[in-house]
């Protein structure tokens, strides 16, 4: 599947640390029908058969509402699931290295801090970049702040589309405005709430307003 850079602008990446008896697959629908255009997989503890099941399951909800679907750092789990692609971070898998076992189809995001490492994976064949974090966060232990300067500077130095991610939620979101991300990327500002459908609308609400040219 290619996407559209709009399928950008709420991007939400999975946490079964909120899951409280239900599956992930009826969070990530309730996520779909409030307006997240895009899902990432995203498993840090479960191992291989389970993350295959669970990426097969939510490839499939995800074709069902024509949403881009792709899996967190696993190319091996991506390429056996379906999966639409990968997002890889800076100690994952090179881009280039990705494109070639994906082949160039699939779609390939990259984590980027850096104007150097942003521009590095635009060459490498990245199709869209995951900037952060840029505010702080607990969903990722070793996330880095980015400062607004520097995500600006990103976005001026790349020409694929750029979202920002790490601690974005309803009340902090407007602070991005004007640099030159077009979507966020969120996991407890959806996944965290205990109305899933409601948070992804109020977010895909705000986020359509602050986007809008």
């Amino acid at each position: 599947m290619k996407f559209d850079k709009k399928d950008l602008l709420l991007y939400a990446v999975t946490d079964r640390s909120w899951l409280g008896g239900e599956t992930l697959a009826s969070q990530v629908e309730r996520a779909v029908k409030g307006g997240a255009a895009f899902v990432q997989l995203r498993e840090k503890e479960l191992d291989k058969e389970h993350f295959l099941e669970e990426a097969v399951e939510l490839g499939e909800l995800c074709r069902k509402y024509q949403v881009p679907f792709v899996v967190n750092d696993d190319v091996e789990i991506a390429v056996k699931s379906g999966a639409d692609g990968v997002h890889v971070g800076q100690s994952d898998m090179e881009a280039g290295d990705v494109r070639a076992k994906l082949g160039p189809d699939k779609i390939i995001g990259v984590s980027a801090q850096t104007v150097e490492q942003a521009v590095l994976a635009e060459e490498r064949g990245a199709d869209y970049l995951g900037v952060g974090a840029v505010f702080p966060t607990g969903s990722k232990a070793d996330a880095c702040e980015v400062s607004h300067e520097t995500l600006r500077a990103i976005c001026e130095a790349v020409d694929i589309p750029v979202i920002a991610i790490g601690g974005i939620n309803a009340d902090n979101l407007r602070e991005l405005s004007g640099s030159g991300i077009c979507g966020i990327a969120v996991i407890s500002a959806i996944f965290a709430k205990e109305d899933v459908e409601g948070a992804a609308r109020e977010l895909r609400s705000l986020a359509e307003e602050m986007f809008k040219d």
